[in-house]
């Protein structure tokens, strides 16, 4: 066992088991997916840090636990569909794609989603679909979708996202102003017109950009 691979080991035990993340599968998706492969070359080492990484274009892959409590709190079997929004690295989407049937996911920044693609496609994740576009309006031709993922933190879930989302699925976002306290939270559709919410813990993201969300930044998406 390599010494990154040690670091692995350790990190799900320390970093996510420890700290209530209990559900079996989850933690073997994080037993399996190398975070190393998915960092800045320069942060490899550093890949198992009880951190968030930076990324390029001022984007950041979250910090690991972070992402568990998101998959678990998405409760995947493994038959589901998952929308994300903000594909980043790949890394996340990875995870979901571990867990679930299939993950389509919306990147803003053209050289982001170019490269989680290729990356995601080398590692043999198929089953993950990447598109570069505004992930507050959702991927409305591949819906309903079973859960979501929104990895940006917005003022509120964008409506589109809501209306894509299956009865009975569950979304998980982080909530709360661009520079102010952020709550990730999970929404659980339990009808056509009911939803019930749980916070789940305090959290800091980058801004989630788009047409239902904060605006700065448009520019940079590619249609």
């Amino acid at each position: 066992m390599s010494d990154l691979q040690r670091q692995r080991m350790q990190m799900v035990e320390v970093q996510l088991a420890k700290r209530g993340v209990s559900d079996a599968r989850v933690l073997q998706a994080f037993r399996t997916v190398p975070r190393e492969l998915f960092v800045l070359e320069r942060d490899t080492q550093s890949a198992y840090e009880d951190c968030a990484q930076p990324l390029t274009s001022g984007q950041t892959i979250s910090q690991p636990y972070v992402v568990a409590v998101t998959a678990q709190a998405l409760s995947l079997r493994g038959h589901e569909r998952v929308l994300e929004v903000g594909t980043g690295s790949g890394y996340s989407a990875a995870i979901l794609a571990s867990l679930a049937h299939s993950v389509f996911s919306i990147e803003r920044l053209p050289e982001l989603a170019a490269s989680a693609q290729a990356r995601l496609a080398r590692l043999g994740f198929a089953a993950v679909h990447v598109r570069c576009g505004d992930g507050t309006l959702g991927w409305p031709e591949e819906a309903p979708f079973d859960a979501i993922a929104v990895t940006a933190a917005g003022p509120a879930v964008p409506p589109a996202l809501l209306a894509q989302l299956r009865i009975g699925g569950r979304l998980v976002m982080p909530i709360g102003p661009e520079n102010g306290p952020q709550v990730l939270t999970r929404i659980h559709r339990e009808s056509a017109d009911s939803w019930a919410t749980k916070e789940l813990l305090n959290v800091r993201f980058v801004p989630l950009i788009g047409e239902h969300a904060f605006r700065a930044g448009l520019e940079t998406i590619e249609q």
